[in-house]
């Protein structure tokens, strides 16, 4: 996991953002996604750590509950934070490395995921009806 201050959006707009590399394809595309502490769910949902997929209604997500350990140095959100998937974007990593080339000054490295979070994460996201097929095939391939 990456947090980049400031993350220059495709459309123009930048700002801090936290960065979750999800799968890379033959080391020249990162498909990643960009964590949120908005919630854009029903107000009566609750928000749970793990995979929220309710395709009826138009749902699916990831959920991290605040503070609690989700790198394997220990590292945690300050705030509940959700993974949209229908948010998830493919990056080329020559522009990423272009843009970003001094760790400690574009980016820092929060801290890797453990397997078992980051599969969870991919399975979640894998067969949802809210990600792009693109996407879906991406994370089905070995």
């Amino acid at each position: 996991m990456f947090y980049f201050d400031p993350f220059h959006f495709k459309g123009g707009d930048s700002k801090p953002k936290y960065f979750i590399v999800l799968k890379v394809l033959d080391e020249q595309v990162v498909l990643a996604c960009l964590p949120s502490s908005k919630v854009h769910l029903p107000v009566a949902q609750a928000l749970y750590h793990g995979c929220l997929d309710q395709p009826e209604n138009g749902i699916n997500c990831y959920i991290m509950e605040a503070n609690r350990p989700v790198t394997q140095n220990g590292w945690g959100f300050p705030l509940t934070t959700i993974l949209y998937g229908m948010w998830l974007d493919d990056f080329l990593i020559p522009q990423l490395n272009e843009r970003y080339s001094i760790e400690g000054v574009d980016y820092e490295i929060v801290g890797d995921l453990p397997p078992d979070e980051l599969e969870q994460i991919v399975q979640c996201f894998r067969n949802s009806t809210q990600v792009k097929r693109k996407y879906k095939r991406w994370l089905h391939a070995e």
